[in-house]
């Protein structure tokens, strides 16, 4: 359980809440609920494709068609776990397998055009919601967002030696 703070009547979690690492991490458990809340409640046109279709998808799009063993190395997860998600996302209508372009014997994974376009509307919704709550912001005020965010998230890639490609904006 958490600690009264005397100054502000808030609880502590933990002994070193003021400790910025801590509230880092309470922060990023916020923008995950909230992130999750937008995913259930949101008013989707469908139902939103699970989250790990989505990245898988989103790495797809954007690096383009990858085997198995290039998805292992980008995604970090093992060929089980990733023979299921394609497997699942192939049914779905959103994947497909293809023989490599180069040549190579692994086929390989890519959009199929209705993926394509359940991405982009699945991006359109989420870039909507998240407008709406940072709709009063300055344009300073979202650009320092974004570029603290993807200061994060590279900083994060950076430890697991896994650069994450980025579209071009």
């Amino acid at each position: 359980m958490g600690t009264s703070d005397p100054a502000g009547g808030r609880k502590k979690l933990g002994s070193d809440m003021s400790d910025e690492t801590s509230a880092l991490q309470f922060e990023m458990m916020l923008v995950m609920r909230h992130l999750n809340h937008l995913q259930r409640h949101a008013d989707w046109e469908e139902a939103p494709l699970d989250r790990s279709a989505y990245v898988l998808m989103s790495r797809i799009s954007v690096d383009g068609p990858l085997t198995i063993r290039e998805l292992r190395e980008v995604l970090g997860l093992d060929d089980s776990t990733l023979n299921r998600q394609t497997a699942a996302i192939v049914r779905a209508g959103h994947l497909e397998r293809t023989p490599d372009p180069d040549g190579g014997v692994a086929r390989k994974f890519r959009l199929t055009e209705a993926g394509r376009k359940r991405l982009a509307d699945e991006r359109d919704s989420y870039a909507r919601e998240l407008g709406g709550v940072v709709d009063g912001w300055s344009p300073a005020d979202r650009a320092g967002l974004i570029a603290t965010l993807r200061r994060f998230n590279e900083a994060y890639e950076a430890t697991e030696a896994r650069p994450w490609a980025r579209p071009a904006v």
